[in-house]
C-alpha cells in the first residue's frame, strides 16, 4: 500500500518518534492526522498546499469518546483512514520498592493504561473504520496498523517494570490481533525501537546517554528518528510484512542499569 495520497492517523505525533513519522511521510505524500495532547512548537499544520495534507485532533489516547469522536472529524476533514501508527506513550519508572516504600499503584495503572490500552483503543476503533472501507488492490487490502513497543519489552532496566510490561503487552497482542484482522484485509505490525535521538534522550546528561551509545553494536549512536519512520513506511508499503515485532536498535542490548 502506497503511503501518497493516504490517509495516516499517528497518535503522539506532536513529538519524538511520532513527529519524525510525521515529517517524513508529509514529505512522501501522506496526509496526516496528528492525534496527541497538544501541538508541537515546529509542526506546520497549515496549508501544505491546495489541499489540506495535515490536520490536528486533541485526544487522549484512552479515551474511547475522544478517539471515536477524532476519528470522525479526519474521515470529515481529510478522508478514509489507510493506517494508523501509534507512537503516543510514557516513559515514568520506579523500583518495585524504593526508599519511599512500594510503587506507586496509580503510577503502574496510569502507564498500563497510556501505553497498552491507549494503544489498543486506539487501533480497534481505526480498524472499525477501515473494515468498512472498500478495499484498494487485488489481494483485498483495506488498511494497515503500526503499534510501538521498545527493547524493554525484553531488556527491562531498573525501575522499568511498569514500562516493560506496558510495552511487553503491546509486543505480545500484535500477532493475535493481526489474525483477528487479516481476513479482512487489514495488517498489524509492531516496531520495538532502541535508544533514539528525541528531545527526551537528548535532555539527558552524558554521563546517562554515552553508556547507552556504547552498549550499541554499530553504528555506535543514538538512532535517528527519520530511521525509525522509514522502517514504519516500508512496513505499510511491503504488502507482505504481517504480524511482526521488529527490533530497531542497532543490535543492543539493555544491561540491568
Amino acid at each position: 500500500m502506497n503511503i501518497k495520497n493516504k490517509v495516516v492517523v499517528i497518535t503522539g505525533g506532536a513529538s519524538g518518534l511520532g513527529k519524525a513519522c510525521v515529517e517524513y511521510f508529509l514529505a512522501n505524500g501522506a496526509k496526516i492526522a496528528i492525534f496527541d495532547m497538544k501541538p508541537g512548537d515546529n509542526i506546520d499544520l497549515g496549508q501544505k498546499d491546495a489541499q489540506k495534507s495535515v490536520g490536528f485532533y486533541k485526544v487522549d489516547v484512552t479515551s474511547e469518546s475522544a478517539v471515536a469522536s477524532a476519528i470522525a472529524s479526519v474521515e470529515q476533514d481529510l478522508g478514509e483512514i489507510r493506517a494508523c501508527l501509534n507512537c503516543a506513550g510514557i516513559v515514568p519508572g520506579g523500583k518495585t520498592v524504593g526508599r519511599n516504600g512500594a510503587l506507586d499503584l496509580g503510577l503502574f495503572r496510569k502507564v498500563i493504561d497510556v501505553n497498552l490500552i491507549g494503544t489498543f483503543n486506539v487501533l480497534r476503533l481505526v480498524a472499525e473504520h477501515m473494515l468498512k472501507l472498500d478495499t484498494v488492490d487485488q489481494d483485498g487490502a483495506r488498511g494497515v496498523i503500526i503499534n510501538t513497543a521498545s527493547v524493554a519489552a525484553y531488556e527491562g532496566q531498573i525501575g522499568q517494570a511498569a514500562y516493560s510490561a506496558s510495552k511487553g503487552g503491546v509486543a505480545a497482542m500484535t500477532l493475535p490481533i493481526a489474525r483477528d484482522l487479516g481476513p479482512n484485509g487489514v495488517r498489524v505490525n509492531t516496531i520495538a525501537p532502541g535508544v533514539f535521538a528525541t528531545p527526551m534522550m537528548s535532555a539527558m546528561s552524558d554521563e546517562v546517554r554515552k553508556p547507552l551509545e556504547q552498549a550499541v553494536q554499530f553504528p555506535k549512536r543514538l538512532g535517528a528518528p527519520e530511521e525509525f519512520a522509514k522502517l514504519a513506511a516500508h512496513m505499510i508499503e511491503n504488502d507482505y510484512f504481517n504480524g511482526e515485532v521488529v527490533r530497531l536498535d542497532g543490535g543492543i542490548r539493555m544491561a540491568p542499569r
